[in-house]
Protein backbone atom coordinates (compact mmCIF):
# COMPACT_ATOMS: atom_id res chain seq x y z
CA UNK A 1 0.00 0.00 0.00
CA UNK A 2 1.14 3.53 -0.70
CA UNK A 3 1.02 6.00 -3.53
CA UNK A 4 2.82 4.71 -6.63
CA UNK A 5 3.05 5.13 -10.37
CA UNK A 6 3.01 2.32 -12.93
CA UNK A 7 4.56 2.32 -16.39
CA UNK A 8 5.63 0.38 -19.45
CA UNK A 9 7.32 1.30 -22.69
CA UNK A 10 9.47 0.43 -25.67
CA UNK A 11 12.68 2.02 -26.91
CA UNK A 12 12.39 3.71 -30.30
CA UNK A 13 15.86 2.89 -31.61
CA UNK A 14 18.59 0.62 -30.18
CA UNK A 15 21.16 3.30 -30.91
CA UNK A 16 19.48 5.59 -28.34
CA UNK A 17 20.39 3.46 -25.32
CA UNK A 18 23.89 4.83 -24.53
CA UNK A 19 22.62 8.41 -24.64
CA UNK A 20 19.70 7.61 -22.35
CA UNK A 21 22.01 5.91 -19.87
CA UNK A 22 24.41 8.88 -19.92
CA UNK A 23 21.62 11.36 -19.21
CA UNK A 24 20.10 9.34 -16.38
CA UNK A 25 23.54 8.69 -14.88
CA UNK A 26 24.21 12.45 -14.80
CA UNK A 27 20.88 13.06 -13.05
CA UNK A 28 21.57 10.31 -10.48
CA UNK A 29 25.01 11.76 -9.75
CA UNK A 30 23.65 15.31 -9.33
CA UNK A 31 21.12 14.08 -6.76
CA UNK A 32 23.54 11.61 -5.16
CA UNK A 33 21.23 8.66 -5.87
CA UNK A 34 22.57 5.14 -5.86
CA UNK A 35 22.47 3.72 -9.38
CA UNK A 36 23.46 0.66 -11.36
CA UNK A 37 24.26 0.50 -15.07
CA UNK A 38 23.60 -2.73 -16.97
CA UNK A 39 24.63 -3.57 -20.54
CA UNK A 40 24.73 -0.38 -22.61
CA UNK A 41 24.31 -1.75 -26.15
CA UNK A 42 21.46 -3.82 -27.53
CA UNK A 43 22.35 -6.89 -29.60
CA UNK A 44 21.23 -6.73 -33.20
CA UNK A 45 19.39 -10.05 -33.15
CA UNK A 46 16.49 -9.45 -30.76
CA UNK A 47 15.51 -5.78 -30.91
CA UNK A 48 11.86 -5.37 -31.94
CA UNK A 49 11.11 -9.10 -31.65
CA UNK A 50 8.78 -10.86 -29.25
CA UNK A 51 11.56 -12.94 -27.72
CA UNK A 52 14.55 -11.79 -25.68
CA UNK A 53 17.91 -13.15 -24.53
CA UNK A 54 17.35 -13.09 -20.72
CA UNK A 55 19.66 -10.08 -20.23
CA UNK A 56 18.95 -6.58 -18.89
CA UNK A 57 20.02 -3.32 -20.59
CA UNK A 58 19.83 0.21 -19.24
CA UNK A 59 20.02 1.75 -15.78
CA UNK A 60 18.22 1.75 -12.44
CA UNK A 61 18.53 4.15 -9.50
CA UNK A 62 17.15 4.45 -5.97
CA UNK A 63 16.34 7.87 -4.48
CA UNK A 64 16.05 8.11 -0.67
CA UNK A 65 12.74 6.83 0.68
CA UNK A 66 11.71 5.58 -2.75
CA UNK A 67 11.58 2.23 -4.47
CA UNK A 68 14.12 1.55 -7.19
CA UNK A 69 13.32 3.24 -10.49
CA UNK A 70 14.00 0.97 -13.45
CA UNK A 71 14.78 2.48 -16.83
CA UNK A 72 15.76 -0.94 -18.06
CA UNK A 73 15.00 -3.02 -21.11
CA UNK A 74 15.14 -6.52 -22.47
CA UNK A 75 16.98 -7.20 -25.71
CA UNK A 76 13.70 -6.77 -27.63
CA UNK A 77 13.58 -3.11 -26.56
CA UNK A 78 10.69 -3.38 -24.09
CA UNK A 79 11.01 -2.05 -20.54
CA UNK A 80 11.48 -4.59 -17.75
CA UNK A 81 13.61 -5.11 -14.64
CA UNK A 82 15.91 -7.63 -13.00
CA UNK A 83 13.14 -8.73 -10.62
CA UNK A 84 10.54 -9.07 -13.38
CA UNK A 85 12.97 -11.05 -15.49
CA UNK A 86 13.71 -13.36 -12.58
CA UNK A 87 10.03 -14.09 -11.89
CA UNK A 88 8.50 -14.11 -15.37
CA UNK A 89 11.33 -14.17 -17.89
CA UNK A 90 10.88 -17.84 -18.75
CA UNK A 91 7.12 -18.13 -18.26
CA UNK A 92 5.03 -19.59 -21.07
CA UNK A 93 1.77 -18.35 -19.53
CA UNK A 94 0.48 -15.41 -21.66
CA UNK A 95 -0.87 -13.53 -18.62
CA UNK A 96 2.33 -13.97 -16.64
CA UNK A 97 4.43 -12.91 -19.63
CA UNK A 98 2.70 -9.51 -19.56
CA UNK A 99 3.87 -9.02 -15.96
CA UNK A 100 7.39 -9.07 -17.36
CA UNK A 101 6.79 -5.62 -18.83
CA UNK A 102 4.83 -4.01 -15.96
CA UNK A 103 6.90 -1.67 -13.77
CA UNK A 104 5.94 0.28 -10.65
CA UNK A 105 7.57 2.73 -8.25
CA UNK A 106 6.21 3.54 -4.79
CA UNK A 107 6.96 7.13 -3.79
CA UNK A 108 4.67 7.37 -0.74
CA UNK A 109 7.56 7.45 1.74
CA UNK A 110 9.74 9.91 -0.17
CA UNK A 111 8.19 13.30 -0.95
CA UNK A 112 5.82 15.14 -3.23
CA UNK A 113 8.81 16.91 -4.75
CA UNK A 114 10.59 13.67 -5.63
CA UNK A 115 7.41 12.25 -7.16
CA UNK A 116 7.15 15.37 -9.33
CA UNK A 117 10.79 15.12 -10.37
CA UNK A 118 10.41 11.48 -11.42
CA UNK A 119 7.27 12.21 -13.41
CA UNK A 120 9.01 15.08 -15.23
CA UNK A 121 11.99 12.81 -15.90
CA UNK A 122 9.79 10.14 -17.49
CA UNK A 123 7.93 12.75 -19.50
CA UNK A 124 11.24 14.01 -20.92
CA UNK A 125 12.69 10.55 -21.59
CA UNK A 126 9.49 9.25 -23.17
CA UNK A 127 9.44 12.07 -25.72
CA UNK A 128 13.12 11.75 -26.59
CA UNK A 129 13.81 8.00 -26.53
CA UNK A 130 10.62 5.95 -26.63
CA UNK A 131 8.42 4.65 -29.44
CA UNK A 132 5.72 3.72 -26.92
CA UNK A 133 5.28 4.79 -23.30
CA UNK A 134 2.37 4.55 -20.87
CA UNK A 135 2.24 5.76 -17.28
CA UNK A 136 -0.55 5.63 -14.72
CA UNK A 137 0.03 7.94 -11.76
CA UNK A 138 -1.93 7.26 -8.56
CA UNK A 139 -1.11 10.84 -7.59
CA UNK A 140 -2.71 12.17 -10.82
CA UNK A 141 0.31 14.39 -11.47
CA UNK A 142 1.28 12.76 -14.80
CA UNK A 143 -2.19 13.52 -16.13
CA UNK A 144 -2.75 16.99 -14.61
CA UNK A 145 0.54 18.65 -13.53
CA UNK A 146 -1.50 19.74 -10.50
CA UNK A 147 0.78 19.94 -7.46
CA UNK A 148 -2.12 20.63 -5.08
CA UNK A 149 -3.93 17.49 -6.25
CA UNK A 150 -0.74 15.45 -5.90
CA UNK A 151 -0.23 16.67 -2.34
CA UNK A 152 -3.85 15.88 -1.51
CA UNK A 153 -3.43 12.34 -2.82
CA UNK A 154 -0.21 11.88 -0.83
CA UNK A 155 -1.94 13.01 2.37
CA UNK A 156 -5.01 10.87 1.74
CA UNK A 157 -2.90 7.75 1.19
CA UNK A 158 -0.90 8.46 4.34
CA UNK A 159 -4.10 8.85 6.34
CA UNK A 160 -5.36 5.50 5.08
CA UNK A 161 -2.03 3.80 5.86
CA UNK A 162 -2.06 5.27 9.37
CA UNK A 163 -5.64 4.15 9.88
CA UNK A 164 -4.74 0.56 8.99
CA UNK A 165 -1.77 0.63 11.36
CA UNK A 166 -3.96 2.00 14.14
CA UNK A 167 -6.68 -0.56 13.48
CA UNK A 168 -4.22 -3.46 13.59
CA UNK A 169 -2.86 -2.12 16.86
CA UNK A 170 -6.21 -1.52 18.61
CA UNK A 171 -8.63 -4.06 17.14
CA UNK A 172 -7.78 -7.62 18.23
CA UNK A 173 -8.56 -10.80 16.34
CA UNK A 174 -11.76 -12.50 17.33
CA UNK A 175 -11.82 -16.05 18.64
CA UNK A 176 -11.56 -18.51 15.75
CA UNK A 177 -10.93 -15.75 13.18
CA UNK A 178 -8.16 -16.52 10.68
CA UNK A 179 -5.74 -13.89 9.38
CA UNK A 180 -7.56 -13.41 6.06
CA UNK A 181 -10.93 -12.82 7.74
CA UNK A 182 -9.31 -10.51 10.28
CA UNK A 183 -7.72 -8.33 7.60
CA UNK A 184 -10.97 -8.31 5.62
CA UNK A 185 -12.83 -7.07 8.71
CA UNK A 186 -10.20 -4.37 9.30
CA UNK A 187 -10.41 -3.15 5.70
CA UNK A 188 -14.21 -3.07 5.87
CA UNK A 189 -14.08 -0.94 9.01
CA UNK A 190 -11.66 1.44 7.30
CA UNK A 191 -13.78 1.56 4.14
CA UNK A 192 -16.89 2.35 6.22
CA UNK A 193 -14.99 5.30 7.74
CA UNK A 194 -13.34 6.40 4.48
CA UNK A 195 -15.29 9.67 4.18
CA UNK A 196 -14.27 10.66 7.67
CA UNK A 197 -10.62 9.84 6.95
CA UNK A 198 -10.59 11.78 3.68
CA UNK A 199 -12.40 14.72 5.27
CA UNK A 200 -9.85 15.05 8.05
CA UNK A 201 -7.06 14.81 5.46
CA UNK A 202 -8.59 17.61 3.38
CA UNK A 203 -8.96 19.81 6.47
CA UNK A 204 -5.25 19.53 7.19
CA UNK A 205 -4.18 20.87 3.76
Amino acid sequence: MGLSFHYNGRMADPAYLPGLIDEVTDIAKVHNWKFNVFDQHFPNANFGNVGHNQKIYGICFTPPGCETVNICFLSNGRMSSVVNLQFWGESSNPDEKEYLYMLSVKTQYSSVELHQLLIHLFRYLSKKYFAEFNLYDEGDYWETNDTTLLRTNFDRNLALINSIGSALEHIPKESGEDVEDYLERILKLIHDNKDEIEGSSDDSI
